[in-house]
């Protein structure tokens, strides 16, 4: 009977492993937060281990200088590292274990618990996942779920300040995060001092083309409510058919509005070149392109908005708009000191070998 027994307990032990959640025997201290999906939540005290999860939660704690805690990274982060500066300037974290696919699809679907549970983090940040999904990761992981949020996607909403505010909680990085709100709201409050009491019927009508949207698009896809034009009040000509938000137009559209500058999006720009070449006599039709007033910007909404990219390109388009009031303004150089505040790193230079100088003009010949 005793060696009957002393054969099962090693089997019971086993199997008590296997169904306790990855942290059943901490005692550790815990603070209660509350996330963007108005969930409470108790996360440890002291986080030491971190994984991020869909568009944009990476970004937040690369900015608070926190990535050495992230023990895990997407699959999609390492395949597609093209223009997202926080990635451009943390090379290493491609080393780390893949904690699941990552990318759109990865919007509001139950993670891949498995790979969650062999980095053991201590808190999983993830945006834009419903409170109902949330809890039910977090019970089958036995791992706290923090929702964060950037606001409608292809825009810059306020509240991804409560998301950074949040994470830098967890993180025990408030101070930091209040810098971050302060240093981005300090260049949106230069660029509209800048920009400030300039007759409307004198401003140039603008276009910007190749707007991302589910994926790469052509001088079809615009924006009546692109962030960085929006920030140097721009007389957007998308606006005379939506008021706001992404919209595609055909190119008699394009044609008939004639706009005196175009922007291009710097994310669809190999779309438009191969376009170019095959219909050149289009481009060389509008005003812009026979005037050399055609410019590149660099994409910022890619894993949704980059905010140093963001405002880098308003900065770059300003000078274009306004060069009298953007004089002293380098846009290169105000990129790298945007790169180098946020991320602690100059990556200026890498972006421009995937998408070209940021305000670089583009002719119907490249």
């Amino acid at each position: 009977m005793q060696r009957g027994a002393r054969r099962l307990v090693p089997v019971l032990l086993i199997l008590t492993l296997c169904v306790l959640p990855a942290h059943h025997g901490d005692a550790k201290e815990t603070i209660t937060i509350t996330d963007l999906a108005e969930r409470t939540v108790q996360v440890p005290a002291d986080v030491t281990r971190v994984v991020c999860l869909a568009p944009g939660s990476l970004r937040l704690v690369c900015y608070l200088n926190k990535q050495d805690l992230v023990v895990g990274v997407e699959e999609m982060e390492k395949k597609r590292p093209a223009g997202r500066p926080y990635w451009l300037a943390n090379p290493q974290l491609a080393a780390l274990p893949a904690a699941g696919p990552g990318d759109v699809g990865s919007i509001n679907a139950e993670p891949d618990l498995e790979a969650l549970l062999k980095v053991s983090p201590d808190v999983v940040f993830v945006t834009y996942m419903k409170p109902e999904l949330a809890d039910s990761v977090q019970k089958k992981l036995g791992i706290p779920i923090v929702v964060l949020s950037y606001g409608p996607f292809a825009s810059f909403d306020p509240v991804v300040y409560k998301s950074l505010r949040l994470v830098g909680k967890v993180l025990k990085a408030e101070e930091r995060a209040e810098e971050i709100v302060s240093y981005v709201e300090g260049c949106r409050k230069d660029l509209k001092e800048r920009t400030r009491g300039i007759d409307p019927a004198g401003k140039r009508r603008v276009y910007v083309g190749a707007v991302g949207f589910k994926g790469i698009q052509g001088i079809e896809s615009t924006d009546a409510s692109y962030v960085p034009l929006d920030w140097v009040d721009a007389k957007n000509v998308a606006r005379q058919w939506k008021e706001k938000g992404h919209l595609f137009i055909n190119k008699e559209q394009l044609l008939s509005s004639d706009p005196d500058v175009i922007f291009v999006d710097g994310g669809g720009l190999t779309v438009l070149k191969e376009d170019m070449q095959r219909k050149p006599d289009f481009y060389k039709g509008l005003k812009a392109f026979k005037t050399n007033q055609v410019y590149r910007l660099h994409p910022f909404n890619w894993y949704v908005v980059n905010i140093g990219t963001a405002v880098a390109d308003a900065y770059a388009a300003g000078k274009i708009l306004y060069p009298d009031r953007f004089a002293d303004i380098d846009p290169a150089k105000k990129a790298d000191d945007l790169y180098a505040y946020l991320l602690g790193k100059p990556v200026y230079e890498m972006m421009t070998r995937d998408y070209g100088d940021l305000g670089g003009r583009i002719t119907v010949e490249h």
